[in-house]
């Protein structure tokens, strides 16, 4: 394997699968397939996934609902999520431990970095909930900043298009798609990866950043075997 501990960024609207809103069984049991092909091969796994599919701070902030409110109920929401990729996880009989910056102690373990470590050592997929505990930022902020914290060798960014194109792919035809990218060519061409303040604490800490297609069956082992998968953005 070309990485042993990865941070694996999942959107929240990646779990809707075919729905309009809300989890999606089906796909929540096909990532965890995909998760286990990588434990199998000793790869440590650290996942943070978003909460757009129940409630997105920013959306309702823009509706009159106060920001800071708004933010602490889409940090929840990561937390509804991460329940249920534990529970999908566990099914496939992967052992998992859902870690979150919002104290629910009744429902996930506190965020403590030494206790994430051991838990990766010992071979348990680890699930960071709450975001970063703070409003005014996103879960990009939160896995960049987990990855951090873990010595993650890279962030797998699992998206539903293949990489990172010159525009939207689904509104464009004629985009074209990058295999690598440098940090600066990112911020140069105005390309969205992941929002600035999370791009930037990235590319400081030297942190390759791969987004790829989670959808597609085979792909996650792939990109952690060093296969050229997706798109991979270095210095």
């Amino acid at each position: 394997m070309k990485y042993k501990r990865i941070l694996l960024k999942l959107s929240g609207e990646a779990l809707m699968g075919d729905r309009q809103y809300g989890i999606d069984p089906k796909r929540l049991a096909e990532y965890a397939n995909e998760i286990k092909q990588i434990t199998e091969k000793g790869v440590q796994v650290a996942i943070v996934i978003g909460g757009g599919n129940i409630f997105r701070g920013v959306a309702g902030a823009s509706k009159g609902m106060d920001r800071v409110q708004a933010d602490h109920m889409g940090m929840l929401a990561t937390v509804i999520n991460g329940l249920a990729l534990q529970s999908a996880l566990e099914d496939s009989e992967i052992p998992t431990r859902l870690q979150s910056a919002v104290k629910i102690n009744e429902v996930a373990e506190p965020f403590i970095r030494r206790r994430a470590l051991r838990h990766l050592e010992k071979g348990r997929v680890v699930i960071f909930g709450g975001g970063t505990g703070n409003p005014y930022f996103t879960t990009d902020s939160a896995a960049v900043l987990r990855a951090i914290e873990i010595n993650a060798d890279v962030i797998l960014k699992g998206t539903r298009v293949d990489g990172i194109y010159t525009s939207d792919p689904e509104k464009n035809a004629d985009a074209t798609k990058f295999d690598f990218i440098s940090f600066d060519d990112v911020l140069r061409k105005g390309l969205k990866v992941m929002d600035t303040t999370a791009f930037t604490l990235s590319q400081e800490n030297e942190l390759p950043i791969v987004v790829f297609d989670m959808n597609k069956a085979g792909n996650l082992l792939k990109v952690v075997s060093g296969e050229s998968i997706g798109t991979q953005v270095n210095l």
